[in-house]
């Protein structure tokens, strides 16, 4: 997300947001676990009535959102709106239906981890073969510190804490943000301005069409003996870490600068390990430890580079002189 210097936010309150939308979006691995611990509901089917419930409730929010009395902005050309909603809609629908089921496959902590960790990689080696972006010898050192951690993951990890396919789905969970955040990019290079809530709220709407002939198939309605707790749970995945979330992020990532967000979206995987292993009682063996930590330091080392990068572009445009 790029800086608008009109936003009304602060840095702190940005930073606060950010931080309260890496830490919503950690909790949503952890009640899909336990929906599926109570339900015979499938990872299709939950994605299918997050983008349901996230439609209505960003909705609601476009509809309560104060319109700004400010010059209006060019509209986005026709076609290219079209491939944002599209290329947004089929990319958020794969990321969070994979990773729903990675986490059904091999657990919340290391769903959420690979996912997350793969994610900002699999964007850095995309953004270099789509858009000829260098990624330079710390960009290289991440990269390969990441497959390191991936490796350590799948070896490493006996068959009760890591399960390949497990694995392999949030490889594709990934590969699904890493396409949303690729378009964007690529979309954005004429530093054309867009509404990203409208565009998130078109989004889910896709995904819920596209959705719902595979959650009719695999069980809309579960069958459960504990409705009430499975309607509950539901509804928080749809509010929290959905629709709440999404505004949060958009809101901080409007001021703060993309290698910062990318650190703070750390809390996702981080929060996601804490409840794995405190409430849902998921055991973190040497080598996932040891694999997470390879994959956290990789993004930390994209960041970095990404800042330096961006500092070093700044220093060589030329001043203007009055």
């Amino acid at each position: 997300m790029s800086n608008t210097s009109g936003s009304a936010l602060s840095v702190g309150r940005s930073l606060l947001y950010l931080i309260v939308a890496g830490i919503a979006w950690g909790t949503a691995g952890a009640a899909a676990s336990l929906i599926f611990r109570v339900s015979d509901m499938g990872p299709l089917a939950l994605s299918f009535w997050r983008c349901v419930g996230g439609l209505v409730l960003l909705l609601g929010a476009l509809a309560l959102r104060p319109r700004r009395g400010a010059a209006p902005v060019a509209r986005e050309p026709r076609r290219r709106r079209t491939l944002r909603i599209l290329g947004t809609g089929i990319g958020l629908t794969v990321f969070q239906s994979a990773y729903f089921a990675a986490v059904e496959a091999t657990g919340l902590a290391v769903g959420t981890v690979v996912t997350l960790g793969a994610g900002p990689v699999l964007i850095a080696v995309g953004a270099r073969l789509t858009m000829g972006e260098r990624l330079g010898r710390g960009g290289i050192a991440a990269v390969t510190g990441a497959l390191a951690g991936l490796l350590v993951l799948v070896l490493g990890g006996g068959a009760a804490e890591v399960r390949p396919l497990g694995v392999v789905l949030a490889v594709v969970s990934a590969a699904g943000y890493a396409a949303i955040t690729l378009l964007t990019r690529w979309l954005g290079r004429d530093g054309g301005r867009t509404d990203a809530l409208s565009t998130t709220t078109w989004a889910f709407a896709i995904g819920a069409v596209g959705l719902l002939p595979a959650a009719l198939a695999e069980g809309l309605v579960p069958h459960t003996d504990a409705p009430v707790t499975v309607l509950l749970l539901l509804v928080y995945v749809a509010a929290v870490p959905t629709a709440l979330a999404y505004a949060l992020y958009f809101a901080g990532a409007a001021v703060v600068r993309a290698a910062t967000v990318s650190v703070i979206m750390l809390l996702e995987p981080v929060s996601a390990a804490v409840i794995a292993v405190s409430l849902l009682g998921e055991q973190l063996t040497t080598a996932v430890v040891l694999g997470t930590l390879l994959l956290l330091t990789a993004v930390t080392g994209l960041a970095y580079t990404e800042a330096r990068t961006a500092a070093a572009e700044r220093r060589r445009e030329p001043v203007a002189v009055v």
